[in-house]
């Protein structure tokens, strides 16, 4: 195939990226699943990175004297709307303004009558911006998030932590919104689209226990004194004196229909009818990658350089294209100054796995990768993704590409490479997206 990389290679993958985000906006996909309009109140709730998005294909739809209604959103994602609120509040790490902002929700919920209708718009993000802590306090629920997110835990064994220190997670909105007739619409970030991780299911029921959060913090070794009142909270839950979260056959959920409306596969697909449409044959891996992010990419490399060696299992020029939720953990490293453990580095799990996927791929010169998020951050940075380019472990130099991998600072990396992929917020989520061009 005759191209001008790595102009063109990299425009392709550019293009194919908001193919993704596009399938999967609100504005393209809500309105198809919106009841038709109650004759009592209609109250509009919600949280996620993708929340003010989905208020405006609300507003769209119904009369807007009809509506009333806040949400919660990350800050810097909130897009104008007529007449449902949008509060912003932090992301990952909880924080006060998302503490208050679930108090006006929960305020809206208190007088719902069963002849009501609760719209509950959720996307990923909203297990730290609908948040309400039980046992513990914010600044103990921020202490207990840091540790979960270095430690290495998936996203589902988070949010079973979370589900039982908080009086919204785990179908405890659900709970909340009886009698009302509630329409909860999620945008699925999480592997296998389980409702009842995605933001933590605030209105699907859960199956986890209080023994399983237990579980989770003494496999990850989280011991110290920041989990102190969590884990205290915990054990009792688990001695049965405190309540387990709402169960399947719990009333709470009568008057509930909980609706997928985008997932990461269909961003996938998207992407693989862009491809074709371009002469390169697609080839979807999976929906459902994850693990430690490094070691995803490995395997993602060593079948891409089987491709280019030798044309196995497929021929090139093909595009391979996954999703789904690597995990990180941060190493700790010692001070020279001091000698105390600290943890650094910038970067997000998708800016981690490409720089792990650069390192394997060093010196094939047909072969570029975009890997991001496709809510448009990675981690905690301000870029969506990163780009892989054949000269990219070159320009920098393997040894420092292998320093920056050690500790967890890819983002500094793909910025002294020139590969750093910004798009700002896409007001979707459904988790990541990795491309892999090989020519």
């Amino acid at each position: 195939m005759t191209m001008n990389p790595p102009i063109k290679a990299k425009d392709l993958l550019t293009n194919a990226f908001y193919k993704a985000v596009a399938v999967a906006h609100p504005s393209n996909v809500l309105e198809q699943y919106l009841p038709t309009l109650p004759s009592s109140r209609l109250i509009v709730i919600g949280a996620g990175k993708a929340a003010s998005a989905m208020v405006q294909a609300v507003e769209a739809f119904y009369p807007h004297e009809r509506l009333e209604g806040l949400v919660i959103t990350r800050y810097e994602h909130s897009l104008p709307t007529q007449v449902v609120e949008v509060v912003e509040a932090s992301h990952p790490v909880p924080d006060a303004a998302g503490l208050k902002a679930t108090k006006r929700v929960l305020a809206l919920l208190e007088d719902v009558t069963e002849e009501d209708t609760v719209l509950c718009l959720i996307s990923g993000g909203g297990s730290a911006l609908l948040t309400a802590p039980l046992g513990i306090t914010l600044e103990q629920q921020v202490a207990l998030t840091k540790a979960l997110l270095y430690s290495g835990a998936s996203i589902n064994e988070m949010n079973a932590v979370r589900k039982h220190l908080s009086s919204v997670k785990g179908g405890w909105l659900a709970k909340a919104a009886m009698p009302a007739q509630v329409h909860s619409f999620y945008l699925s970030d999480v592997v296998g689209d389980d409702l009842s991780t995605i933001a933590s299911g605030p209105t699907c029921a859960d199956e986890t226990t209080f023994k399983d959060a237990l579980e989770i913090l003494d496999y990850y070794g989280l011991t110290g004194e920041e989990v102190g009142e969590a884990r205290a909270h915990l054990l009792a839950g688990a001695n049965g004196d405190l309540p387990e979260t709402p169960k399947a056959n719990d009333p709470c959920f009568k008057n509930v229909k909980n609706t997928i409306i985008a997932s990461n596969q269909l961003s996938l697909e998207a992407v693989s009818n862009y491809f074709k449409s371009q002469g390169i044959q697609p080839y979807i891996l999976s929906s459902s990658i994850e693990g430690e992010a490094r070691e995803a990419a490995k395997v993602h490399a060593a079948i891409a350089r089987q491709i280019h060696d030798f044309d196995q299992p497929v021929a090139k020029p093909c595009i391979l294209i996954s999703g789904g939720e690597t995990t990180v953990t941060v190493r700790q490293q010692k001070t020279e100054e001091s000698g105390k453990t600290r943890k650094r580095g910038r970067g997000g799990r998708n800016s981690e796995f490409a720089l792990s996927l650069a390192l394997e791929l060093e010196g094939l010169e047909t072969i570029y990768a975009l890997v991001a998020d496709s809510d448009g951050i990675d981690g905690s940075e301000d870029n969506a993704g990163v780009f892989v380019l054949p000269n990219s472990v070159k320009t920098v130099g393997k040894r420092e590409a292998k320093q920056y991998l050690a500790a967890n600072d890819s983002y500094s990396f793909f910025e002294a490479a020139d590969g750093i992929f910004v798009s700002g917020p896409t007001n979707t989520n459904v988790n990541d997206l990795r491309f892999i061009l090989i020519l």
